[in-house]
């Protein structure tokens, strides 16, 4: 590979300029951006902006799989409602539902534990360490020995960061493979529920709104960070103080109106928008489409298991939103690429780049090769991809076997030195293992935990026999693609009599188990793990020898075809990876499709206009009496007249973004990142500023709800917005 040329060509493709409103860019990009941010209408200098350890940036914070931010110095952090619904189901009980009704801590003292595994984590440090990870490893050198060579390169580096007490670390790959950062976060242990609106606020339409505008979503809700009285991180505990961040958002009541600048700062999870035609195409006719049909399944057996159970129905509430909320997802990629020419875009986008460097003498013969490589590598991915999805779900589709594989691989981890150990398995995961065990008390109900398992066993039955795994069908008796279910009911029953693994202080237990102790246990699921070792392991290997490959051959296409970008003047920044991001754009309606507008802004009016008594759309009496005495109060828009509720921006947003701080020109919260319109659900995998809208929940709805509904008082005085002494409710 022609290295000096093909990082030549990437360092000239990060001096891009992007288009529209599109992008995720990372904070080190802000400051090449700067331009175009103060041209949009920043009024903050861009090199402020990405400071990580400067207002705003240092405010915003990752919750694993949501964003949140400070709000004051007291370690108070909004995010959305269904980002905290872990939390509220784990404090829940059928006599006291927190989703029903909500929650308002009186004083800090009631506050409430978020429970195990619950983290707020504050980014510290970002740091290229692409030499270190891949530096000196030569081409060619073979798929197994890369990926071994890079995750003992990261491991290394992870240990070292790691060495700052209090911290956790992380290598992240960016621009598939091309570029390595390491990412320093502050990991707080001692997370606890403030206040959370009543789940008819919170989650108002439900899975018949979700992904739709309009919307009148109050999708916020409050935490706090609790740290020892160091002030360093600690487990929780009743002794603990409220953490002090160096930086929180200052809270604006102001407003928006269309046309005004807005940014979002946040931790999306993840984005395709590089990978290849052919990925996409799998994705569009095998994976969504297969997915989809499996979660509407296993939505209709959860409903049908939890009826008339209410303990199991909180326990899996949570289970079936986000799988109704994957279903809709899904439903729109392929709507939208059915309705659309994404596909057709993408092909002749690969055509163009081949054509491109056809003229290119540095690049051409590495890249010609490579993207051949890349198509074989794909395509025997997807060689396997019934064993992987149909097996990945029966192997670990019950949570007592998911326990029992992870209990038992840990104990084969720990024969091996710290260092050696597989990532997921060494000491630094095994607080975060225990929690986890610990959380399933919450979570788990046997009886759904069966029904659930046995209808992944029968579909896993029923796919190719060369699709299969021996160990797992010896020990369900699985022949030629035939299951009789009632030898499956027989054995499910057995399995589910004799196991002790539902009850935690046995989980944890075996924790400290040898690799002997678990091997000679008579647990049936502990011996079902034992049992598929051998197999899930050599799974394992098969995959990590793809991988390697693709790590070698990925970013020779990426630095082609970011060079290939640059001199069609498009964006380049990297796929969205769960790293801190920043995106910017502007409120604004538009055109969703033919003969369908959206305005930019929905109001309390529209609350009342939807509300049937009904669920999803049964709003609180005292909520619905303030809107027909028309109680606008201070918050009331005078544009608009009343309150607005949510709005509409063009900012480029993804899973992982929810609860992401919606920041003004001047970088004040103005409101929260929820979701995406369902004409732009494609934007995973190719941005069409046309359709690409966000959602946001506007931050005087979530004031007026405090100020008006709830008596949230302390919590406005905490944020700095406390009316007036003259002024009354």
């Amino acid at each position: 590979m022609k290295r000096a040329a093909l990082c030549l060509a990437f360092a000239f493709a990060l001096l891009t300029p992007a288009v529209a409103d599109e992008g995720m860019w990372t904070p080190d990009q802000l400051s090449e951006i700067g331009r175009q941010l103060k041209a949009k209408g920043l009024k903050l200098e861009p090199e402020r902006l990405a400071d990580l350890t400067a207002q705003p940036l240092n405010a915003v914070i990752s919750l694993g799989g949501c964003t949140a931010s400070f709000l004051s110095p007291d370690g108070l952090a909004i995010t959305n409602h269904h980002c905290a619904a872990g939390a509220i189901e784990y404090n829940s009980t059928p006599e006291r539902n927190l989703l029903k009704d909500g929650f308002l801590a009186a004083t800090r003292g009631d506050e409430l534990f978020a429970g195990p595994g619950s983290r707020i984590m504050v980014t510290v440090g970002v740091r290229d360490v692409t030499r270190d990870v891949v530096g000196g490893i030569a081409d060619g050198v073979g798929g197994k020995a890369r990926f071994d060579a890079i995750e003992t390169r990261q491991k290394e580096l992870v240990a070292a960061c790691e060495s700052d007490t209090g911290h956790r670390c992380r290598v992240a790959a960016f621009f598939g493979g091309l570029e390595y950062k390491l990412i320093k976060q502050l990991e707080i242990r001692d997370v606890r529920l403030v206040y959370a609106p009543t789940d008819a606020v919170g989650n108002f339409g439900g899975d018949v709104d979700n992904w739709m505008w309009p919307r009148q979503t109050g999708d916020y809700s409050f935490y706090r960070a609790y740290v020892g009285v160091d002030g360093k991180p600690a487990d929780p505990s009743k002794e603990n103080v409220p953490y002090h961040p160096q930086h929180f958002l200052r809270v604006s009541t102001e407003g928006l109106q269309e046309g005004d600048f807005v940014m979002v700062a946040g931790y999306p999870g993840g984005t395709s928008r590089y990978r290849t035609v052919r990925e996409l195409e799998n994705a569009v006719d095998w994976r969504y489409p297969t997915l989809m049909r499996r979660f509407e399944e296993s939505i209709a057996l959860l409903k049908a298991e939890t009826r008339d159970r209410p303990d199991a129905a909180l326990k899996y509430e949570g289970d079936l939103d986000g799988l109704a909320n994957a279903a809709k997802n899904f439903q729109g990629m392929l709507d939208g690429f059915h309705r659309s020419d994404i596909i057709a875009r993408k092909r002749a986008e690969e055509a163009r780049l081949k054509a491109w460097v056809q003229g290119k003498a540095e690049l051409r013969d590495q890249y010609f090769a490579s993207i051949s490589m890349l198509e074989t590598l794909v395509d025997r991915d997807q060689a396997d991809r019934e064993r992987d999805l149909y097996y990945g779900s029966a192997s670990r589709g019950s949570d007592l076997l998911a326990a029992a594989w992870r209990l038992y691989r840990l104990s084969k981890e720990k024969e091996k030195p710290d260092p050696e150990r597989e990532p997921g398995f060494q000491e630094r995961d095994v607080k975060r293992m225990r929690e986890s065990l610990t959380r399933m008390e919450r979570t788990f109900d046997p009886a759904v935990d069966r029904a659930s398992w046995r209808k992944d066993i029968l579909d896993y039955a029923a796919i190719p026999a060369s699709q299969h795994v021996a160990s797992f069908d010896k020990w369900f008796g699985i022949e030629a693609e035939r299951l009789a279910a009632e030898r499956l009911d027989a054995k499910l029953e057995e399995m589910y009599r004799k196991t002790q693994l539902g009850e935690t202080k046995e989980r944890i237990r075996w924790m400290d188990a040898t690799a002997g102790e678990i091997e000679a246990s008579d647990d049936p699921f502990l011996q079902f793990a034992v049992a598929l070792y051998a197999d899930n392991r050599a799974i394992e290997r098969e995959d990590e020898e793809l991988q390697g490959l693709f790590q070698e051959y990925r970013p020779r296409v990426m630095a082609a075809r970011l060079a290939f970008q640059r001199s069609e003047g498009k964006a380049v920044y990297p796929d969205a990876n769960g790293t801190l991001r920043v995106t910017y754009g502007d409120v604004r309606g538009g055109a969703a499709r033919d003969g369908l507008m959206y305005l930019p802004f929905t109001t309390l009016e529209g609350v009342r206009a939807k509300e049937t008594g009904v669920e999803p759309f049964a709003s609180p009496t005292a909520l619905l009496e303030a809107v027909r005495d028309r109680r606008y109060g201070r918050f009331k828009d005078p544009r608009l007249g009343t309150v607005p509720v949510d709005f509409l921006s063009t900012l480029d947003t993804t899973g992982g973004n929810s609860g992401s701080p919606t920041l003004n020109a001047r970088g004040e919260l103005v409101g929260l990142l929820f979701d995406g319109t369902y004409d732009s659900i494609n934007s995973d995998w190719y941005f069409d500023e046309n359709t690409n809208r966000s959602i946001h929940v506007d931050i005087r709805y979530v004031l007026w709800l405090m100020d008006e509904i709830d008596g949230a008082d302390q919590l406005l005085r905490e944020m700095g917005v406390a009316a007036p002494a003259t002024a009354g409710r």
